[in-house]
């Protein structure tokens, strides 16, 4: 994923602590690297190629797309199909059960945050 943290350093032994004081950390750190959750989202809705999801994100990079992509189809939550009968050879993505699973709570977690990031529109307790 990134760049390897030193073992003395201060990092590493602070994501050590949080990683040992609540598994949920280890969690988001999974999840949290820049545009891997939208690439996620725009592969559920549509799309689903490289050239598409690149022309839908134009702030990314290609070398960080393809590692994104890479890290999701690693993570189990998207699945890398190629059609070999087309010339060149297509490249297709889709969002498997597992990846379906993460969005669904993904759309929980923007829902809670359009609650409870507006003051005026918490509600009540």
């Amino acid at each position: 994923m990134s760049s390897k943290i030193k073992e003395s350093s201060t990092n590493y032994r602070n994501l050590r602590v949080l990683s040992e004081a609540c598994e949920i950390n280890d969690v988001l750190k999974k999840i949290s690297p820049r545009w891997k959750m939208i690439i996620l989202y725009d592969i559920a809705n549509g799309y689903f190629q490289f050239s598409k999801l690149k022309a839908k994100l134009p702030g990314i990079s290609d070398q960080i797309l393809g590692k994104r992509l890479r890290e999701l189809e690693e993570d189990g939550c998207i699945s890398r199909i190629s059609d070999s009968s087309t010339v060149p050879i297509q490249t297709h993505y889709k969002v498997t059960a597992k990846g379906d699973a993460l969005l669904e709570i993904m759309i929980q977690l923007h829902q809670w945050g359009l609650i409870w990031e507006n003051p005026d529109s918490s509600p009540v307790r």
